[in-house]
């Protein structure tokens, strides 16, 4: 193995530990399970989910990219190097 397969492994690594984190921290949206058991959404709880929801969204679509970039980068290497 070279040092750079070694470094981008590593980093695949984090990216993986990260997107898992990023996704199990959002909120599911099952719609319509507050009706069947009496809760009502507020006006401040759904923003405040909105917020969060979509910088989470955000970071999920970061972290996905850099996965599938260090993924190809692997592969490159591995195959033709």
């Amino acid at each position: 193995m070279s040092v750079l397969q070694i470094v981008l492994g590593s980093l695949l690594l984090v990216f993986c530990v990260l997107i898992i984190l990023v996704i199990i921290l959002q909120e599911g949206h099952q719609q319509g399970l507050g009706v069947i058991t009496g809760a009502a959404d507020s006006f401040f709880s759904k923003n405040k989910a909105r917020s969060w929801d979509a910088f989470l969204s955000r970071w999920t679509k970061f972290f996905a990219a850099g996965f599938v970039l260090f993924v190809v980068a692997l592969d490159i290497i591995a195959n033709f190097l």
